[in-house]
């Protein structure tokens, strides 16, 4: 049950009101010309896919691909090696030349006369009523309401309070990528797809990772991918599997964590990577009467909309079961259509959400693990093909990349689909395009051609390797 706030005097009334400039900031556009728009930022525009996501780690992980090739490389008949790395040189083309300029040149429009009907706020801001918020503190404080609000709030690092509570200085997934120096030595604690894109970007530059999780490393893959991946990580890393941290402290080496057993591991650096967390929890959302699931996330209907606070809408992290920056975005386009046409609206893009890990070797999915789908009651055929018994694979010398794909065996359809290897990410979009339009994978094959000797081979010989009952 929640108590709704009564309103206190409001500065200023908007049409609409968007907290959040990830996704959220795409929203106004054609057919919002009329409106009257508040944006709100506390920190900078964009988002954490533009600042500190998606975008900046992938500019990383392209310069990690490069020199762990280059490092890699003899097995082609190279002798090559990258000599030395300039890290600050590094995070300046990345940070200065491209990520920091963006982000201040989206602000500098949303204040700009190209943006008139658009009011930017840049203080953090709380509920205080229905559809009323406080922005801002003493002098700069604000009091505005809207019409309807979208709250694109995103979500923020999960720091367990043994290392919070320990002293030590830690980094996260928003701040380690703009380290003034390349450490000699990490710790990251956590197993998931952040710690593995940052173990693979600080070891292909040099750095000793170690990696503390309390499992197993991306626990989720379907098996055919999670084993050969955990041993591989377990050749290039230093991985604590299935360990938990007991302290943490620091001195002048370094910061050294204590683990459960007894063992310890010591880094220059310590990069907690244990997942996100919503910010709904930072809103003070009960004033207004918005309902969330575990305090933090905001409940909402198959269309976006609040569960229980009329002309409330929610997207992306702060409310979506997919903290992935392509399901925010579709999101916002269904949140904005159905701002613009409250008659008809879309449902939340929900079904078959892809997801790719741009470690090494890169990891793609779409779709249902084996298990899920024997699980699940289907007739089910798998096909495993490797990279390296294509042309393509050849030239590449892969001895370890592969292509999963699970059908059912009655219908033709394709269940799931699984790579991991160079280009995964890549690779996966033709089955990703099977589920959209729900394509029947026994002509999908032989009705197109593939390109010889192109990689995209891997995917023909798999769909082909599927075996189904005959009609």
């Amino acid at each position: 049950m929640h108590t709704v706030t009564s309103s206190p005097a409001v500065d200023r009334h908007y049409d609409l009101v968007i907290i959040g400039t990830g996704s959220g900031n795409s929203i106004p556009g054609p057919g919002f010309e009329d409106q009257s728009i508040a944006i709100i930022e506390e920190a900078s525009f964009g988002g954490t896919c533009l600042n500190a996501g998606c975008i900046p780690t992938k500019m990383f992980v392209h310069t990690a691909d490069t020199a762990l090739e280059t490092r890699e490389s003899a097995r082609l008949g190279l002798n090559a090696s990258a000599n030395s790395v300039d890290w600050p040189g590094i995070v300046r083309r990345i940070f200065e030349d491209r990520v920091d300029p963006i982000s201040v040149a989206g602000e500098e429009y949303r204040r700009s006369q190209r943006s008139p009907n658009t009011d930017v706020y840049d203080q953090h801001a709380v509920f205080t009523g229905e559809r009323t918020l406080r922005t801002g503190q003493g002098a700069h404080q604000r009091t505005i309401s809207g019409d309807r609000i979208v709250i694109a709030a995103g979500s923020r690092p999960v720091v367990p309070d043994v290392i919070s509570a320990s002293g030590v200085h830690y980094y996260t997934s928003e701040d380690i990528m703009r380290l003034p120096q390349l450490p000699k030595s990490l710790v990251i604690i956590g197993g998931g797809y952040i710690a593995m894109e940052f173990a693979h970007i600080f070891d292909a530059l040099g750095t000793d990772v170690t990696i503390i999780a309390r499992s197993t490393l991306l626990r989720n893959l379907d098996d055919d991918l999670h084993d050969p991946f955990n041993d591989l990580a377990a050749e290039r890393f230093d991985v604590r599997a299935g360990r938990t941290t007991v302290s943490a402290e620091q001195n002048d080496r370094g910061i050294t964590i204590r683990l459960d057993g007894g063992s310890t591991a010591t880094g220059e650096v310590l990069l907690v990577a244990t997942g996100r967390t919503p910010n709904g929890d930072l809103m003070d959302l009960s004033a207004a009467g918005i309902e969330t699931i575990g305090g933090g996330r905001i409940k909402v209907d198959e269309y976006g909309r609040s569960t229980s606070a009329a002309g409330v809408w929610a997207l992306g992290d702060v409310s979506s079961p997919y903290m992935l920056k392509h399901v925010a975005n579709a999101e916002m386009r269904a949140v904005r259509h159905n701002l613009l046409n409250p008659g008809n609206l879309q449902k939340m893009p929900h079904d078959n959400v892809p997801a790719a890990t741009f470690t090494h070797p890169q990891i793609a999915t779409v779709g249902m693990t084996e298990s899920q789908a024997r699980e699940k009651g289907h007739n089910v055929t798998v096909k495993i093909q490797a990279y390296g018994d294509v042309a393509y694979g050849w030239a590449m010398e892969d001895t370890t990349g592969i292509c999963k794909l699970i059908a059912d065996k009655d219908t033709g359809k394709l269940l799931g689909a699984h790579y991991m290897g160079p280009q995964a990410s890549t690779l996966i979009q033709e089955m990703i395009t099977v589920l959209a339009f729900d394509l029947d994978v026994r002509e999908f094959a032989a009705k197109q051609y593939w390109i010889h000797p192109a990689l995209p081979e891997v995917t023909e010989n798999a769909l082909l390797g599927l075996t189904f009952d005959q009609t």
